[in-house]
């Protein structure tokens, strides 16, 4: 669908564009969400026709690199949306993009006339965002008949080139925070850039090595940015970064970054994406506890045994970790608390593993995002010996989601009976609580409507513990 706002071109040229489709496919983080969110909406703000399908003209895959698993399901993408489309473009960006171009070039097989496929490392990303306007200087080329497949091939050659430099020309700003997304097209949520890259060098992780060093934007242009989000109604801001802890702007740590945009904004919420177990320092602490940082912390922790945490190359021990949630549940009322934890790196014998489990059941988790190691080309650990067997590996991930099962469930029952906070999604029915829980609102009164993005206050009447369903929990609209 396209996005909120859009409205029919005034310029009898602009129809051409609205003609041409276009879809994005999105692997990954919550950074590359909002990247796709900022692709797709400059695609509808010069005329063309988003669509959420995965048939289109145009089709723009956003991958990740951060398990091998993902990267062959960016494959599977790419192969399928060439094979069921053969009248579309397919352009492929992203981590997995930024480290493996040759290896995605080579799945488009035997180009007939011109290739259809397209690749735009991650790092020219942002270049992508000038795709629409480009192309819509080209729209007296590009007509729906038999000759659109070529004309758009042409004009994404003919742009590549621009973006290589081979014209020299104005194409080639590479700021990391051009991102910047109004109209949401995917999420009712808005989600908002503050960080990108990391400084740390962990043994398994590719993703700095995608992504580079950590960057920043500086905090007066997040602020505008903020208060822009909040003048539209939103009531709540995601705020997301390969690392929030590295966020250094001017004099500003993220503590002290949070402080200022509380004290320059008025209604806005904020949630925070991922935060590292040793960043719970006092002054974090302490924005921590303000009545609008959503209450859900999701922990970087990994493992809870000391040796493997040392092998990764992290910088902390599991006593750090135990006290980050210790003094998280003392800020407010039994927030939820998440964490990712990888299974099975190489060394990892069952005594290891049972200390990360008994981390795990310690802290109560309200969710585990648990996964098998999987050996990434160019990091650290890709020639470490003593490998854990795969079934070894996904065995531990299965008693990991079991913990969080349970630890989900418990949430959810200490929260009956309480109310919330919560954002409508979706077509009215649904919710995200403050505190991270899916809701299946009950019926609103009638004639009230609830378009996505309202803040509204819910009861939580009863729990929704089915594997069919992807709720937590019904809910009842209060006054």
């Amino acid at each position: 669908m396209p996005a909120a706002g859009w409205s029919a071109p005034a310029r009898p040229w602009l129809f051409v564009n609205a003609m041409v489709s276009v879809a994005l496919l999105t692997l990954g983080c919550k950074l590359n969400q909002l990247e796709s969110e900022s692709i797709a909406e400059a695609f509808t703000r010069e005329g063309f026709t988003l669509t959420a399908g995965v048939t289109a003209d145009i089709l723009v895959i956003n991958t990740c690199t951060v398990t091998s698993k993902s990267e062959q399901k960016a494959r599977r993408l790419i192969r399928k949306a060439l094979h069921d489309n053969p009248h579309s473009c397919v352009v492929v960006t992203g981590c997995y993009a930024q480290l493996e171009a040759g290896a995605i070039t080579a799945l488009e097989e035997s180009p007939r006339q011109s290739r259809r496929l397209f690749v735009v490392a991650g790092d020219r990303k942002p270049l992508l965002l000038d795709l629409p306007c480009f192309l819509r200087h080209q729209a007296q080329k590009i007509h729906k008949s038999d000759r659109l497949l070529g004309d758009l091939c042409q004009a994404l050659e003919c742009f590549l080139k621009r973006i290589d430099g081979t014209f020299g020309s104005p194409y080639s700003s590479l700021s990391a925070f051009r991102f910047n997304v109004k109209d949401f097209s995917f999420h009712s949520r808005p989600f908002l850039k503050i960080q990108d890259g990391c400084n740390h060098a962990c043994a398994y992780c590719r993703v700095s090595l995608a992504r580079g060093p950590s960057v920043s934007l500086d905090a007066e242009t997040l602020l505008s940015r903020l208060q822009a989000l909040e003048e539209a109604g939103y009531g709540e801001a995601v705020l997301t970064g390969v690392n929030l802890n590295q966020y250094e702007s001017a004099a500003l740590d993220l503590p002290a970054l949070l402080e200022y945009l509380l004290a320059n904004t008025r209604t806005i919420a904020l949630r925070l994406s991922s935060l590292e177990p040793e960043g719970m320092t006092e002054p974090f602490l302490r924005v921590l506890a303000h009545r609008r940082i959503r209450p859900h912390f999701h922990l970087s922790v990994q493992s809870g045994s000391p040796l493997i945490l040392e092998k990764m190359r992290r910088s902390y021990g599991p006593e750090v970790v135990d006290s980050a949630i210790r003094r998280l549940r003392t800020l407010r009322d039994d927030p939820f608390l998440a964490c990712d934890i990888i299974a099975g790196f190489p060394g990892e014998t069952p005594a290891e593993f049972a200390k990360t489990y008994e981390l795990c059941r310690r802290a109560g988790f309200a969710w585990i995002h648990a996964f098998p190691y999987s050996k990434r080309p160019g990091t650290e650990a890709f020639s470490f010996k003593d490998p854990v067997p795969e079934r070894e590996a996904v065995r531990r991930v299965e008693a990991l989601i079991g913990l969080a099962r349970q630890g989900r469930s418990a949430y959810i029952r200490r929260w009956s009976g309480k109310t919330v906070e919560a954002i409508v999604e979706g077509e009215g029915r649904t919710a995200l609580s403050e505190n991270y829980l899916k809701l299946m609102l009950s019926v609103p009164p009638e004639g009230q409507e609830l378009p996505p993005g309202t803040v509204l206050r819910c009861r939580i009447q009863a729990s929704m513990e089915m594997p069919d369903t992807h709720f937590d929990a019904i809910a009842e609209i209060r006054p």
